[in-house]
Parts: C-alpha cells; sequence; structure tokens
C-alpha cells in the first residue's frame, strides 16, 4: 500500500555471474582453481537466494585470489542489495583500484553506498569520474547527474545544519511495531496514526489507532476499531483540520477502482461512520494514497501512479463540489519531478504545503520539502527542510501543528521502541507555517438544547473568500474550525429551519498564536420574535454606507430571505451611548435602510422589509468600556 522504506534494488551483476549459472564456461580474470570452485559455489547460492552463504563463498574466493575481480564486482553488487554500504563500498573502491577498467560502473555503485552513508564528498569524486567516461549509456549518465546533484547538495548542506531535536512519544503511543503517518487535529487533542503490527509468520496488519493528549504527554493508543479497521490493512491516513472526516487508503477491497484506492469516513456521535470509496475520477485503475486535506473543506492532495503523471509518483489534487461530487484530479506540476513524490501534508493555514521527493536536490533517498502559497494560488519553489531532519535514509510522513511550532515524523531513529516510532520536535522557524488558532464548542437548538448537525462557512473580510467550511458531528453537534491569525474573519453557521449565527474574529496583525474561542452555539428556530445579530455588517465611524466586508453577512441575510419567502422582518440599527441622541437614532436608521436596500436590489420584496433606528435605546452590554460599547454598535434581524 505504502512504502515505509525503499530498498534500491540492483540489478547489475555482471553477465559472468549469469553466463557461469547456466553451465557456460566463461573467461574469468583468476587461474586459481580454488578461487573458481568458491566462485561457481557462490553463484548457485545466490540463484538459490542464499545470500549469505553466497557473500561468505565470495569471500572466501577473494581469500584464496584478491585479484578475482569478477568475485569481487558480484560479491559488492550483493551487498550493496542487501544495504551492507560499507562492506560493498569497500570492495567497489577495491576494485577500481586494482582495475578501474573492468567494471567501469563500479564508480557509480561505489557512490550509491557513499551516499547512502552520508560521504558525499568521496561520492561526489566519483560520481564526477563516472560521467566523464566514454561510451556511457544516457540513462545512466542521467541518472548519475541526478546523484551527483544530491552529493553537491549534501556535501553543502551538511556543514550547516538546522535544530532538530526529535523526542520520542512514548510507550504509550510507539511499540516494538512500526508506527507512522500520523494526523493531528486542529486543537492538538487527537492524534491518529497507522500501526503495522507482524507476528512470527511474517503476516502483517494496518490499523489505525488514536491517542489522547494528556497534559504535556500522550495517553495509550487505542484500536479505533470497526469500521474503519477491518481485517484486511488501512494506512496512510490524514484527518480534516476539523476532524469531521478521515481519508485513508485500502488497498484490494471489492469495488474499488484499482491496487491501492482512497476511501472517506465522516465522524459521528459513535465514533465514524461506514467508509465509502468515493469511485472515479478521485480513484483510478492505478495506485492513490496517502491524502491530505485542505482546511477549505474541498481539496484533497494525494500521492498516485497515475498516468499523465511527471515521474513515477506525483502529488495529485481534487477539489470537491457539492452539486458533482469530485473533480477530475490535477497534477501539481509546481512540485512534481521526474522521481517520486509523495507524502503530502496541507496545513491548517492553507499556506504552507510539506512533501516528501527523491527527485528534488536532497540528502539521499527520500527528502522532507516545504512550499509556500502565492497570492495567485500557486506554489512557489520547493525548499529543502534542511539536515539533520533530511539524512541519507528516507525521510516521509511529516506534519505540523496548528500552532507551526511542533512538527511530528515517523523515523527509525536508534534508542526508539521498535522498527518505526513517531517524533515530535520543535520546528525551526523558516521552515514553519503561519500559526492557526481556533474556535471549539456545542451547537443546540435554543429551545430544546438538544445538539444540531450545522455547516459553518469562514469568510476572509478582506477579500471575501471562503476560507474554511466544515460541520458540526452529526448527533453531538461538537464542531471545530480553524483560524489562520493575521486575517480578520467573518464565520457563519447555517441549518435549515434556523436563523443563521455570525461571529467576527479580528486576528488582522497578530503575530503569535491567539488564545483559542471556546463557546458553544445555540441557534433559534425560524418563528416570529426570534431575532439574530448581524455581527459580520460593517460601516465607518457616523457613516451608514456598507462597508465591502459586509457582504458575505449580506449574502447570507439574502439566502435564508429567498428560501422562506413568507417571512418579514425588521431590520434595526442599534448604537452606543456617545454623541448626541437624536443624531444616533437617525444614523442607526440609516443603517438598517441601508441594509435593506441591499435585499430590495436582490430581489426580496420591500413590503416583507422593515427599517427601524433604536439608537442607544436597546443596549446589549455596558457602555462603560470599550469592548461593551462595540457590542451594542450592531445590526439586528428580527422576524415579525
Amino acid at each position: 500500500m505504502h512504502s515505509i522504506k525503499l530498498i534500491f534494488l540492483s540489478f547489475c551483476l555482471t553477465s559472468l555471474a549469469f553466463q557461469v549459472g547456466y553451465g557456460q564456461k566463461p573467461k574469468l580474470s583468476s587461474k586459481n582453481k580454488k578461487a573458481l570452485g568458491l566462485y561457481e559455489d557462490a553463484l548457485v547460492s545466490y540463484n538459490r537466494r542464499l545470500d549469505a552463504e553466497a557473500c561468505e563463498q565470495f569471500r572466501k574466493a577473494l581469500e584464496e585470489d584478491e585479484k578475482f575481480l569478477e568475485a569481487r564486482v558480484t560479491l559488492a553488487d550483493i551487498l550493496t542489495d542487501l544495504g551492507r554500504y560499507e562492506e560493498a563500498e569497500m570492495n567497489f573502491e577495491k576494485l577500481i583500484s586494482q582495475d578501474a577498467n573492468f567494471y567501469p560502473k563500479a564508480y557509480l555503485r561505489a557512490a550509491i553506498c557513499q551516499l547512502a552513508q552520508s560521504k558525499y564528498g568521496k561520492a561526489r569524486l566519483n560520481l564526477e569520474k563516472f560521467i566523464t567516461l566514454p561510451k556511457m549509456m544516457p540513462d545512466q549518465k542521467a541518472k548519475a547527474e541526478v546523484m551527483l546533484s544530491k552529493a553537491i547538495f549534501g556535501e553543502e548542506t551538511i556543514k550547516h545544519p538546522v535544530p532538530y531535536n526529535p523526542i520520542n512519544l512514548g510507550e504509550n503511543v510507539n511499540t516494538i511495531h512500526f508506527e507512522y503517518f500520523p494526523s493531528i487535529t486542529t486543537d492538538g487533542k487527537t492524534l491518529i496514526f497507522t500501526r503495522n503490527t507482524r507476528d512470527n509468520r511474517g503476516h502483517h496488519q494496518e490499523d489505525f489507532y488514536a491517542s489522547q493528549k494528556q497534559g504535556s504527554g500522550w495517553g495509550l493508543a487505542m484500536n479505533v476499531g470497526p469500521p474503519l479497521n477491518t481485517d484486511g490493512n488501512e494506512g496512510a491516513q490524514c484527518i480534516s483540520p476539523d476532524g469531521q472526516w478521515i481519508f485513508f487508503t485500502a488497498c484490494n477491497r471489492v469495488g474499488g477502482e484499482g491496487s491501492c484506492d482512497i476511501h472517506i469516513s465522516r465522524k459521528n456521535k459513535n465514533g465514524w461512520s461506514e467508509p465509502k470509496n468515493p469511485g472515479a475520477p478521485l480513484n483510478s485503475a492505478k495506485w492513490e494514497s496517502q491524502p491530505g486535506f485542505s482546511v477549505d473543506g474541498k481539496t484533497l492532495y494525494f500521492a498516485s501512479n497515475r498516468a499523465g503523471g511527471k515521474g513515477r509518483m506525483d502529488i495529485w489534487y481534487s477539489v470537491f463540489d457539492n452539486k458533482t461530487g469530485w473533480g477530475e484530479p490535477k497534477n501539481l506540476e509546481q512540485v512534481n519531478t521526474s522521481g517520486d513524490e509523495q507524502s503530502p501534508f496541507i496545513h491548517p493555514d492553507d499556506q504552507t504545503f510539506y512533501f516528501s521527493s527523491d527527485g528534488l536536490p536532497g540528502m539521499g533517498k527520500q527528502d522532507l520539502f516545504y512550499c509556500r502559497k502565492k497570492p495567485d494560488g500557486t506554489w512557489g519553489s520547493p525548499v529543502n527542510i534542511g539536515y539533520p531532519i533530511n539524512t541519507e535514509n528516507d525521510e516521509q510522513s511529516l506534519i505540523v501543528n496548528a500552532n507551526g511550532d511542533t512538527a511530528f515524523i515517523s523515523t527509525d531513529k536508534k534508542g526508539g521502541f521498535g522498527a518505526l516510532d513517531i517524533y515530535s520536535f520543535a520546528l525551526y522557524p523558516e521552515a514553519r507555517p503561519q500559526t492557526v488558532t481556533y474556535f471549539k464548542g456545542k451547537i443546540t437548538d435554543k429551545e430544546t438544547k438538544l445538539p444540531l448537525e450545522a455547516t459553518f462557512e469562514l469568510v476572509d473580510l478582506a477579500t471575501g473568500e471562503i476560507k474554511a467550511r466544515s460541520a458540526s458531528t452529526p448527533g453531538n453537534g461538537e464542531f471545530l474550525v480553524g483560524l489562520p491569525i493575521n486575517r480578520n474573519y467573518g464565520l457563519n453557521v447555517s441549518k435549515d429551519g434556523y436563523l443563521f449565527y455570525s461571529e467576527t474574529f479580528e486576528l488582522k496583525g497578530s503575530t503569535s498564536a491567539a488564545k483559542p474561542v471556546l463557546k458553544n452555539v445555540e441557534m433559534s428556530p425560524i418563528k416570529a420574535g426570534e431575532k439574530i445579530v448581524l455581527r459580520n455588517i460593517f460601516f465607518d465611524t457616523n457613516k451608514f454606507e456598507l462597508k465591502p466586508e459586509s457582504n458575505s453577512e449580506l449574502e447570507k441575510l439574502n439566502e435564508i430571505l429567498s428560501k422562506n419567502p413568507s417571512l418579514k422582518v425588521e431590520i434595526s440599527g442599534h448604537t452606543d451611548n456617545a454623541g448626541n441622541k437624536a443624531n444616533n437614532k437617525t444614523l442607526s436608521e440609516n443603517r438598517a435602510k441601508a441594509v435593506i436596500e441591499f435585499l430590495i436590489k436582490k430581489g426580496i420584496a420591500a413590503n416583507r422589509l422593515s427599517p427601524k433606528g433604536y439608537g442607544d435605546e436597546k443596549p446589549i452590554d455596558t457602555n462603560d468600556t470599550e469592548q461593551g460599547r462595540a457590542n451594542n454598535r450592531r445590526t439586528e434581524m428580527q422576524i415579525l
């Protein structure tokens, strides 16, 4: 379903090895009969996949004749494929010193071993030599040039390490098994990850586990159970920033589109809904995995080897439409290369994108990168997150918390509990996303106090752009909405049959984490006498011209009146007690009329709308504080 470690598989055994395996008698460099006998025995062992036995027999052949070139190159190739890079490097270097022309590819193979050990300077020298050799195949030269760029990058980058102090999440999360692909909710309270357990027979089982934040640590991770987990394998998941949706990968399920497909489940009062495969075009006959969901509530990023990409594995994205469903996936061309790009993670700030790649200049295999969204909506150039976060090994599946100061990564760092553990670390400032705070609570019916399932829209008041969509959990009404700082937002909560609820979040100018807003929302049924405060309708001081930031709220007001054509309402303006009472009353009435004029232009009948200016006659807060006076300066709608 996905790769934990990508093993470089070589098919570079010399033709001599295969010739001997088929009983032919090639001309070999050794005349030592004992060495030749051991060499042929080693080839037989290798063809039987007895690698350890073959290596030992090749070594014994070299003890008999250290200049037995065929034995040395075959041994070195097998050691490389087994990941025993230090031994393989020693043999390739010995081969080069004995006869560099016998196996010119030894320069390339030695460099592979050296890159795997962070010996970037030595790898660079071997690659520079290899590239200058005559009669080189174009594909080999291209591969060597990519490796050379990594060697040069690694040699320079290792001189300028970034701060990195990974801390194991502890035995409540990590075990002797594999833990990877962490995901976390915007409030930082819930961590969900994939655990791969293996028994003595080699059977492995991938399931989802969840851990809850407890003080400075994490509680005991529990299997999330059905319907998410099954007897099959599930993994490579992400949880939406609002905690309402989980996207994950499952392979070879009945009714699937391909080998591995993305599946979707929604949170409910009992846990999670039965997962669904959204089908085409999101999934294809190829491999789709490693989803990452954006805070806008509609954009899903994922890795796939589907047709039309730039490389072997590319990052794609699909946009959800309420009417037509998931759109045709598009290639994220700004980050993809001819190599593999995987593990997309879009931060809740919707501006910072993290992913892994082996096609960009890096330290070795898969490296972690980040890029920023530009004002036109495209993505800037990828930036390598740096050493020692990136090493000569594979680094994948990095995520960052909402505050932007803490990252989570899965690695096999020495001293852990098992094969792969999840760690957290303080992310250095240059690689951090924009800080995100959150609005969290529960939605209920104002009269019955029963929980409601309602929808949210978070609007950037400066641009009118919807920055996030969300919904409360069916059955319990709980909600979580991320709020990136340094913008002013209008939040609208709506449900058919109820007056909408609005809230304003003034975060413009914030440079650090704002305090989360914890608040329960009571929604009023549509009936005579009910009223709401229109918190996102704005006027300049002592003026009654509607400001552009009011548009999203006015559209919501128009929507509720259009859906309920029998409604007649009063639009009222209110002021604080500062200034002349008569002037305040006139100002408040003119503001109410401005709202009504907007609605009439939208097609709402004038006889359904009644303007009223109350001045400071109906305060809802004290006029002794600035905040209280601000609350009293408001526009309301009441059903008549």
